[in-house]
């Protein structure tokens, strides 16, 4: 009964019905990156009421991830760099399309953040899922743990959205830039030198162990991205997650 009284509140998230659907990934991402450009700002927000008057790009990107995957189309993506860089790629649009579909909400915090991430539900790759069971299912398993400065929820605390779109051949260096930017912005890392105390993006606290897999502690995992390496004896504490829609 529980199941049942919970599959009832789902939200199924219809796929765009739209012609000109790109037809390789080299496509879709030339496309994804349009919408970027068009609709994001140097600072990472999301002109999402231009994308409320205007979103057929967008349906477009939206409508391939529905009918194209690695899981039912193994041939068009060649190794886990490539599946790694559609699932970041993907992630990012289907949830800057759930905004713009959810009607703008103001913020993912509270109940509308159960709504979001745990009920409402995406197609990919001609199977529907979450995004948090996309995130915790498939992308995280892949065993990248810098996807966590690429991966974007649209809200205030989440990494800077890019305006350009994460490619296979390039991917390394993009993950690799995404995580010294994220690291050096003062909102995700502050040092207090006097308390001796390094204040972190509660993107740290959310995903620990991932980290962890690749460094003995947080601290020295974030010495790894900078020049000026911060002290092991530092007190780290974690900042409040600001679930604000991230809009212009």
């Amino acid at each position: 009964m529980a199941f049942s009284l919970l599959s009832f509140f789902f939200v199924t998230t219809a796929v765009p019905a739209v012609e000109n659907v790109p037809a390789s990934v080299h496509d879709w991402e030339v496309l994804w990156a349009k919408v970027l450009q068009k609709n994001v700002d140097e600072s990472g927000r999301i002109d999402f009421e231009s994308l409320t008057r205007d979103h057929f790009d967008l349906d477009r990107v939206v409508a391939f991830i529905a009918a194209n995957a690695p899981s039912n189309k193994p041939n068009m993506f060649p190794g886990r760099v490539s599946e790694l860089a559609y699932y970041i790629n993907a992630y990012n649009a289907l949830a800057m399309y759930g905004v713009v579909d959810a009607g703008l909400p103001t913020s993912l915090g509270g109940f509308s953040k159960f709504t979001f991430f745990y009920l409402r539900k995406f197609s990919i790759g001609e199977k529907s899922i979450s995004l948090y069971d996309f995130e915790n299912d498939i992308i995280r398993p892949m065993g990248e743990e810098r996807v966590h400065f690429a991966l974007n929820c649209m809200v205030v605390s989440c990494p800077r959205l890019p305006r350009t779109a994460f490619v296979a051949s390039e991917l390394d260096r993009q993950l690799d830039t995404a995580t010294r930017s994220f690291i050096a912005e003062r909102r995700n890392v502050t040092i207090d030198p006097n308390k001796r105390t390094l204040s972190l993006s509660a993107i740290f606290e959310f995903y620990t162990q991932d980290f962890l897999a690749h460094a003995p502690n947080l601290i020295a995992y974030i010495n790894n991205y900078r020049s000026e390496k911060i002290s092991q004896d530092f007190k780290v504490k974690f900042l409040n997650y600001n679930w604000t829609v991230n809009k212009r």
